[in-house]
């Protein structure tokens, strides 16, 4: 064991502890069938949402586990109008590429089940984007500039918890991937040593609001596991 300083655990606010193992898996459980009822969905409602509610996602987002613990993350969050006028057009330009054949044929069959397109007014309508962003350098220090590891790893982690907070904070959300990112930096000023990972676009679901049935397939459990 390396001899680096280390703070004991029990120091430290303590985790969820349940009373029996009963206990334990009947909270898993729960928490399982909360988030089955996180649905991506692509119509969102105007109405307001506290910044509170954003700024409490990206500090859980920020507990991530990351490679050196450099946490090569960074979230831009986009509330003005016309920013996301200009990130939708400028999104759009590149769909309509990538829906017009440079996606290739196999991608686009795959898609068609979700019913997308080159399309994508909930840039706009929603009250929130988040673009989230892996740093290729950094450090657990502000102005650290050195390698950081796992980026891609680490900034997914990240994103993950991100949408979490976010559906237990009953919010909607939709992880938006337009191919490629490369605008995003430009029209945020970010850096060239980041790379846009995603745009996840937050608010409540419109009136209308629907989930593609596609959508509402699930791997079974043992598709996705096995013990050995």
């Amino acid at each position: 064991m390396s001899e680096a300083p280390h703070v004991p655990l029990a120091s430290l606010p303590p985790a969820p502890r349940h009373a029996s193992e009963e206990e334990a898996v009947a909270a898993a459980r729960a928490f399982t069938e909360t988030m089955r009822t996180r649905h991506t969905i692509r119509d969102f409602s105007s109405e307001a949402v506290p910044r509170a509610l954003i700024e409490e996602a990206v500090k859980t987002a920020g507990t991530a586990p990351s490679g050196a613990n450099h946490q090569p993350w960074f979230f831009a969050v986009v509330e003005s109008a016309e920013m996301k006028r200009r990130i939708r057009e400028a999104a759009e330009e590149e769909e309509r590429a990538f829906y017009g054949g440079k996606a290739g044929e196999e991608w686009l069959d795959a898609l068609a089940p979700i019913g997308t397109d080159a399309d994508k007014p909930f840039l706009e309508h929603a009250p929130y984007l988040i673009v989230c962003f892996a740093q290729k350098r950094g450090g657990v220090e502000a102005g650290d500039d050195r390698k950081n590891y796992y980026v891609t790893e680490s900034a997914g982690l990240a994103c993950g918890m991100l949408l979490t907070s976010l559906h237990l904070s009953g919010l909607a959300t939709l992880t938006h991937t337009p191919n490629p990112m490369k605008f995003l930096g430009e029209a945020l000023g970010r850096p060239a040593t980041e790379k846009a990972l995603m745009i996840v676009v937050v608010g409540r679901p419109a009136a209308d609001a629907g989930v593609p049935e596609h959508a509402l397939k699930k791997k079974a459990l043992g598709d996705i596991m096995k013990m050995y």
